[in-house]
């Protein structure tokens, strides 16, 4: 009994490596969340979420915004609310559940940051090596999707929204997801 508590509690030490890099504190929602609060504009955020959510998130930004002029321990609890309201959204959207914005030095799989370099620097030349050879073609082919809608006006919320459900497309499927299943982005579903 007493090893079984010691092999526990040693297994919840290790350290978990994520995929999904959506729900980290340096992770590009979370980044566009901070950026939103940063200059006031929620079109950086409401990419990330479904229409449907859309209403939910305006409210807690709103709420925010005023709430964070109240000083520094009242912006902080103002700013967690509104990036863990705009992550739960995103991810019941992607139909997964959410946990929490997972801390700054989160480690991340080793795929994910190489899509995550190649959405960055424009060639997924350094990703598909790391895939199998039979999945590839596709990867490179949502890659390709992705990298073409890209550049976006941030205050165009649907043209944002169809840039994130091919980037959503992308990760998945090099996160090894070529499941279909629901995603709300651009108000319809596509498949992952």
């Amino acid at each position: 009994m007493f090893i079984n508590r010691i092999v526990t509690l040693l297994a919840a030490l290790r350290p978990v490596i994520v995929q999904a890099h959506c729900d980290t504190a340096e992770g590009p929602a979370v980044k566009d969340g901070r950026k939103a609060l940063e200059t006031g504009n929620i079109n950086y955020a409401l990419k990330w979420i479904p229409a449907e959510g859309e209403a939910e998130l305006r409210d807690v930004f709103e709420r925010a915004m005023r709430v964070r002029t109240l000083g520094a321990e009242a912006a902080e609890l103002a700013d967690r609310l509104f990036l863990e309201t705009m992550v739960r959204i995103h991810r019941m959207g992607e139909g997964v559940g959410f946990t929490g914005i997972q801390p700054v030095g989160t480690e991340i799989d080793p795929v994910v940051k190489a899509a995550d370099e190649a959405i960055a620097v424009g060639s997924d030349s350094n990703l598909l090596p790391m895939v199998p050879q039979e999945r590839r073609a596709e990867l490179d082919k949502r890659f390709q999707a992705a990298l073409a809608i890209r550049d976006f006006d941030v205050d165009d919320v649907a043209a944002a929204r169809r840039y994130i459900a091919a980037y959503v497309s992308f990760f998945k499927y090099a996160e090894g997801e070529d499941h279909a299943h629901e995603h709300a982005h651009a108000g319809h579903s596509h498949e992952h």
